[in-house]
């Protein structure tokens, strides 16, 4: 099982790095540009806002406001369970490093040595905060209960963003300001440090919302599917991937849907069932709930984002308008897909660390250790 799961978070991750590349080639194009480490984007002048193409960008909004909307008004909720233990000292130690974080994040002549991990503390804070509340809750933490795991996930988390930072090159949808990184190995280590964050906040928001009774009750109906899906995902998105350079204008949003394709239908035919195998026995909290804690964590990057000294800009194609923090509105709608994939991740580094289909969650109620 570890080596199943092994081999397909590697085999994944090296067709989501390899793919845009080799799209690049056969149209004969260079691709040297796009193989420096680490890769840094620079702004790039976008096409304008496009109404058309905003509207259209919208439909699957549309959709997946739907599809959540169906799925809670189905619910049926169980009844609100007490609070197991008190809030824990390790997590009022997080909601210090998350005000101190953000003091430090938007106020650059207060500590200029710090602008590099601001993000750093002020995400370790989160992640001690939302683990507090579910000890306060359960009696339990993926931080203390699931400790092996999370901590692989913090290993994990650094190269899954990296691999992100590459398939931006290809579309330059974001990119860096006031870093200040004197070279590329003092860039390396700034980024990494932060980017070790986003998949332990992510699970750890999961969990939480799994405590809160309509989420983990929603509901809809199964929806089957043919073994051979696997196979016609992963290879979608490899094209996909493969096409994203050449028309990076219009393609832009294959950065967040495709990776999903590509490591679930690799995840399928490597290693098993996926976070998707449950659509069939009419269970959609494994896709449902991980798109909704990205999402929670996606206010929380771009509100923390917006005045920091050290930030991330945005210069999308033809929806640049209607902001929220930084992120054009219609922009949020990424951090969706982007929640499934972080759910496959976690599975996979779940079975590799543990050696057994895994279930990355917490039983409703424990004691205290």
């Amino acid at each position: 099982m570890r080596l199943r799961a092994l081999a397909a978070l590697a085999l994944a991750a090296l067709l989501v790095w390899v793919a845009p590349l080799a799209g690049l080639a056969f149209a004969g194009h260079p691709v040297a540009a796009y193989l420096h480490f680490p890769p840094r984007t620079s702004i790039v002048a976008q096409p304008p806002f496009a109404w058309s193409l905003f509207l259209a960008f919208c439909v699957p909004a549309y959709f997946a406001l739907a599809l959540f909307c169906a799925a809670l008004g189905r619910a049926l909720p169980a009844q609100r369970v007490a609070a197991a233990a008190r809030f824990p000292w390790w997590g009022w130690l997080g909601v210090v490093l998350v005000a101190a974080g953000w003091k430090l994040a938007w106020s650059e002549a207060l500590a200029p040595a710090w602008l590099g991990q601001t993000f750093s503390v002020l995400w370790i804070g989160y992640i001690l905060v939302v683990n507090g509340l579910l000890w306060r809750r359960t009696g339990a933490s993926l931080l203390t209960h699931r400790t092996r795991c999370f901590v692989a996930l913090f290993v994990v988390s650094a190269g899954f963003w990296w691999l992100f930072e590459h398939l931006n090159q290809f579309v330059r949808n974001w990119y860096y300001g006031g870093v200040g990184a004197a070279n590329d190995l003092d860039y390396f280590v700034r980024a990494t440090l932060p980017f070790a964050t986003v998949l332990p906040a992510v699970a750890s928001t999961w969990e939480w919302l799994r405590q809160q009774p309509r989420v983990e009750a929603m509901d809809l109906p199964a929806v089957g599917g043919d073994p051979l899906l696997a196979w016609l995902a992963a290879m979608l998105g490899v094209v996909a991937l493969a096409a994203i350079g050449l028309y990076p204008d219009f393609l832009f949003p294959v950065l967040w849907v495709a990776p999903v394709l590509v490591f679930a239908g690799v995840q399928h035919i490597v290693a098993g069932e996926t976070v998707f195998s449950a659509l069939a026995r009419g269970d959609w909290r494994p896709v449902l709930q991980p798109a909704l804690a990205a999402l929670v964590c996606g206010f929380f990057w771009e509100l923390w984002n917006y005045g920091s000294a050290a930030k991330w800009h945005y210069a999308i194609p033809y929806v640049q308008r209607f902001s929220l923090f930084e992120m054009p509105l219609l922009g949020y709608l990424g951090y969706l897909p982007f929640g499934i994939q972080c759910a496959i991740v976690i599975d996979l580094v779940a079975r590799i660390v543990e050696g057994r289909v895994p279930n990355f969650h917490l039983p409703k109620r424990q004691t205290r250790r």
